[in-house]
C-alpha cells in the first residue's frame, strides 16, 4: 500500500445517551483505501496499528481455495463461507464445520481451537470453521495434523505468504501473535487492512471473488442471525462484503468498486464499531437511509434508555 505521512484527521466519537445525557465515550479511528492501496479518507491515523483479529478469515481462507482442497473434497460455497466465519455454534453452524472434517476423513478430536464455556465441542467454537478448513488443507497435501497452529507450519506459512503477497510485503517482516482460538494473527497498520478489504472487492480475482461469493450468498454462515455482519450482508445483497474482528475491529469492503473501510475502536467495544459503520456507511452512500435506519434499530439501541450517537466525519484525502 502507499505509505508516508499523512495529515491526522479528527477521530470519530461514538456517545452512549442515556435519555440524552451522554454517559459513556469511545474513541473510534476508520481509513477508507482502494484496492491501489491509497488512502482515500481517514478519520484518525491510516497508520495506526491493531491486530487484524477474526477480520483475517477471509484472507486465510485463501489457503483453501488455492490449494485444490475445495475440489478434492468436494467442498460447497456453505462450506467455504462457515470456513471465513466467527459462528455462534448453532447446531446449523456446527453441522457445516463439521462437512469439510467429514469430508476430508477427519475426526473432529483433531480440532485444537477451545470448547466454548458451557459446550462439550470445540466445533461450537466461533473459529471452527476456520480450523477445519485449515485441517483440510493440511489433509490434502500430507503435512501434519497435530501442530497446525504452529506459526512455522506449512500451512500458516502458506496463510501469510498469501496475506504478503497481497500486501507487496515480504513475509520476514510481518509482527504475529496468538489469536484467541490459538492461530497466528498479525498486527497490521488500518490503512494496511482496508487495502486487503479493498482487493477482496475488486473482483478481479477468482478465489477472492470465490469467498466473497461464498459470504454473500451464505451470511447466516459468517455470523448468525441477528449479528451484524449476516444482517448488513443480507440487506446489501452483492453490494458489501462484511466481517468483524474482536477488540473493536470491522471490515466492510465495496463490490466491484475495489475499495475498503476499516474501523477500530480504541478501548476494543463491540457496540461502537456497528454504530460508526452505520454511520460511515450512509455518509458514504453505501447503504440506503432506510438500511441505515433498520440497522439503527438492532444496532445503536443498546437498551430502553440508552442509545448511540456518531460525532464526526471521514475527512478526504
Amino acid at each position: 500500500m502507499t505509505m508516508g505521512k499523512r495529515t491526522q484527521a479528527p477521530a470519530l466519537e461514538v456517545r452512549l445517551l442515556r435519555e440524552g445525557i451522554i454517559e459513556s465515550k469511545h474513541i473510534v479511528q476508520a481509513v477508507v483505501c482502494d484496492e491501489r492501496g491509497r488512502v482515500l479518507s481517514v478519520a484518525g491515523n491510516s497508520e495506526t496499528a491493531t491486530f487484524v483479529r477474526s477480520a483475517l478469515k477471509p484472507f486465510q481462507a485463501l489457503a483453501v481455495t488455492t490449494t485444490g482442497t475445495l475440489e478434492r473434497y468436494d467442498l460447497s460455497d456453505r462450506d467455504l463461507a462457515i470456513i471465513t466465519s466467527s459462528h455462534k455454534g448453532t447446531i446449523e453452524q456446527v453441522r457445516q464445520a463439521f462437512n469439510i472434517l467429514w469430508r476430508a476423513d477427519l475426526d473432529p478430536s483433531v480440532l485444537q481451537c477451545p470448547i466454548p464455556p458451557g459446550k462439550r465441542s470445540p466445533l461450537e467454537y466461533n473459529c471452527s470453521g476456520k480450523h477445519a478448513g485449515m485441517l483440510a488443507i493440511c489433509q490434502q497435501r500430507h503435512w501434519p495434523l497435530n501442530n497446525y497452529m504452529d506459526r512455522k507450519h506449512p500451512v500458516q506459512q502458506l496463510v501469510l505468504a498469501k496475506v504478503a503477497e497481497l500486501l507487496r510485503m515480504p513475509a520476514a517482516e510481518f509482527i504475529s501473535a496468538h489469536d484467541d482460538c490459538g492461530v497466528p494473527t498479525y498486527l497490521l497498520q488500518l490503512g494496511q487492512i482496508s487495502s486487503l478489504y479493498a482487493l477482496l472487492a475488486a473482483s478481479n480475482n477468482l478465489d477472492m471473488e470465490r469467498i466473497v461469493r461464498a459470504m454473500t450468498h451464505h451470511p447466516s454462515m459468517v455470523a448468525g442471525d441477528r449479528e451484524f455482519d449476516t444482517e448488513l450482508m443480507r440487506l446489501t445483497p452483492g453490494e458489501l462484503v462484511s466481517k468483524s474482528g474482536a477488540e473493536g475491529v470491522q471490515c466492510i469492503g465495496r463490490l466491484g468498486e475495489g475499495m475498503g473501510l476499516t474501523i477500530k475502536v480504541m478501548d476494543g467495544a463491540k457496540r461502537a464499531k456497528y454504530a460508526v459503520a452505520i454511520h460511515l456507511l450512509q455518509q458514504m452512500g453505501w447503504i440506503t437511509p432506510s438500511i441505515a435506519e433498520s440497522l439503527a434499530e438492532k444496532f445503536m439501541n443498546p437498551g430502553k434508555y440508552t442509545r448511540l450517537e456518531v460525532v464526526g466525519e471521514l475527512s478526504l484525502l
